[in-house]
């Protein structure tokens, strides 16, 4: 017999052992991420988590500052009071997240898909948000002081109270959305598109191309 054919049964073993262990969801310091895992309060600082499946998944409170969450699916995700200082979610999904007081300082968030995001009085201060997708989301009260907005889609979305001073939101897809009692302090909107925006009660003092005579 050939003793090549006795080897098969052996090699296809091992390649069905190797795809057995692909399979199995990376596991963090207790968190296994894996889409609705409950990982509350979870320690996953500078974690590489870039292309995981996170959809739905409980990371209330958990500490993710530093983290490589590049091209994760983070869709429905309850992130809320979570810690994601200086993190990277470039093109990550994060659409209709929880991300309700949380903290993205410095955050990379370029052309996340942030459809109908939850994020009120979340702390977006130095992040890049360039050609982020969030329309219709939710950012009421949020700190976004010198937050790069260039290029974003903020169509429909709602920034009643937020703090903008210093944004740069050149080129941004302002259509319809919500500035009411929001500040851009020395923001920049040069080139936004601004058709049936309001901005009630906006402070303007010193910005580039806003509609200072809104309400004139």
């Amino acid at each position: 017999m050939n003793p090549t054919l006795l080897l098969l049964p052996l090699a296809l073993l091992a390649s069905a052992s190797l795809l057995a262990d692909d399979d199995q969801p990376t596991i963090i310091n207790g968190c296994v991420i894996q889409p609705e895992s409950r990982c509350r309060n979870a320690d996953l600082r500078n974690a590489d988590l870039s292309n995981q499946d996170m959809r739905k998944m409980d990371l209330a409170g958990a500490n993710l500052s530093g983290a490589n969450l590049r091209h994760a699916n983070l869709d429905l995700a309850n992130l809320e009071k979570a810690d994601l200082t200086g993190a990277t979610l470039t093109r990550a999904s994060l659409q209709q997240a929880n991300l309700r007081v949380a903290n993205l300082t410095n955050a990379h968030l370029v052309a996340i898909q942030g459809w109908g995001l939850f994020a009120q009085a979340a702390r977006f201060n130095g992040a890049n948000l360039t050609a982020a997708n969030l329309e219709f989301a939710r950012l009421s009260g949020a700190k976004m002081q010198g937050a790069n907005l260039t290029a974003a889609n903020l169509e429909m979305t709602w920034l009643s109270k937020a703090d903008l001073a210093r944004a740069t939101l050149t080129d941004a897809n302002l259509q319809e959305a919500k500035f009411n009692d929001a500040n851009l302090a020395e923001a920049a909107l040069t080139g936004a598109r601004r058709h049936y925006a309001t901005f009630q009660g906006t402070h303007m003092d010193s910005c580039i191309d806003c509609p200072v005579d809104w309400e004139k």
